[in-house]
């Protein structure tokens, strides 16, 4: 049996164990890297080592390997482990040429959706190959050239044949990515989590720092609130714990606990459901994003047209980018931050001081609720 160095890897839900897996992004980057090394060497490749930004060394096989004196190609099989995605079993492909100009080139070919609305990670017109795939196929590129002393180019084009009919299963085509499936991935790894056990090791982390002295809580939802957070915010970032999309139940436990306060650092696209009271932020759950905001801007004395296209929008930075340009950014924010604070005191009937930071990835900080700059200055009185 083929050992792809995930075996030691799982959780336990319901007395069984769960595989972890790895991302499109892990594939597209080991098949660069062989088709590269390929190229380079002219010899056939079986499989190729790769190190994730989770710091776990994956073992991944070949598949549909093609030599050609100025082309290689091979694949590499998607497994999500015992996570359901609809991207598992795919392969995803790569193919290598020499590049003209001595660089090292990222294309995206059939499959690959290309995003075709402002607001995502990747500009309009590209690939919807995301940040961290990007870097990492691009690292596998220089790392077969340096293996075999090349100080040429590369042009590595990712592809999935089965990306387009994948992608309809999808919230591609509503984000406004066309054509194909996304390569994805921050870690490289994808780990098996049921709600439950979810929601259970966001407790077990939230009674931990309580018991610790942390009665003010730093929570961000993921990734996007986490960066923000570092970057941007003189808060001490290792203290922050994330939620993930159970902002209600975050609360919920934050109340039976004891403790005194939280301060969300959100992005917009996931926080601006909680102006309706949504307090379970992923979009199987519920989505009102535009509804949410074309509201906001109905009360902050938008005219008609402008909230026919909010409506119209994909995505939030889409809807903000018209908020912008038609100057009611400001006072729609304002409104959506109102109702933030209020569904929060809301769910926690204001036995706590809880409060927002809102940012977006193309305007910045955003805003922030009533009670979070007292939030901010527990948090750092804590810190102390």
């Amino acid at each position: 049996m083929w050992k792809n160095g995930l075996e030691d890897y799982y959780v336990v839900k319901n007395n069984k164990k769960m595989r972890f897996g790895y991302t499109t992004g892990s594939c597209a980057a080991a098949a660069a890297y062989g088709a590269a090394a390929m190229l380079l060497g002219q010899k056939e490749i079986g499989q190729v080592d790769l190190m994730t930004p989770k710091g776990i060394l994956l073992h991944l096989r070949l598949e549909e390997v093609k030599i050609q004196e100025d082309c290689a190609v091979c694949a590499v099989r998607k497994d999500g482990g015992d996570d359901p995605d609809t991207t598992n079993g795919m392969l995803i492909y790569a193919r290598a040429k020499r590049s003209a100009d001595g660089e090292h080139h990222l294309e995206g070919g059939p499959g690959v959706g290309r995003v075709t609305h402002p607001g995502l990670s990747c500009p309009v017109g590209s690939a919807a190959i995301n940040k961290v795939p990007r870097a990492m196929i691009l690292r596998e590129l220089s790392r077969a050239s340096s293996e075999w002393d090349y100080e040429g180019g590369i042009t590595v084009t990712i592809f999935a044949p089965q990306g387009e009919e994948v992608a309809r299963k999808t919230f591609n085509p509503r984000l406004g990515i066309q054509g194909g499936i996304s390569i994805l991935g921050t870690s490289g790894i994808v780990e098996p989590m049921s709600e439950s056990a979810l929601i259970a090791s966001i407790q077990v982390e939230m009674k931990m720092k309580y018991q610790s002295g942390e009665e003010y809580l730093l929570v961000t939802p993921g990734n996007y609130g986490a960066d923000y957070l570092k970057n941007h915010m003189n808060l001490p970032f290792e203290k922050n714990m994330k939620c993930s999309n159970y902002v209600g139940e975050t609360i919920d436990m934050a109340v039976s606990l004891g403790v005194k306060g939280i301060l969300f650092v959100a992005h917009i696209g996931k926080f601006v459901k909680v102006a309706a009271g949504i307090m379970n932020t992923h979009s199987h759950h519920a989505d009102g994003r535009m509804e949410v905001l074309a509201a906001s801007a109905v009360r902050a004395g938008a005219d008609l047209p402008l909230v026919r296209a909010i409506l119209d929008c994909n995505t939030t930075e889409e809807a903000l980018a018209l908020l912008n340009d038609s100057g009611m950014l400001q006072e729609t924010m304002q409104v959506v931050l109102e109702k933030i604070q209020y569904y929060l005191d809301h769910r926690s009937y204001e036995q706590i001081l809880l409060g927002a930071v809102l940012f977006s990835n193309t305007q910045g900080y955003l805003g922030q609720t009533r009670d979070a700059e007292e939030l901010i200055k527990k948090i750092q009185e804590q810190g102390e």
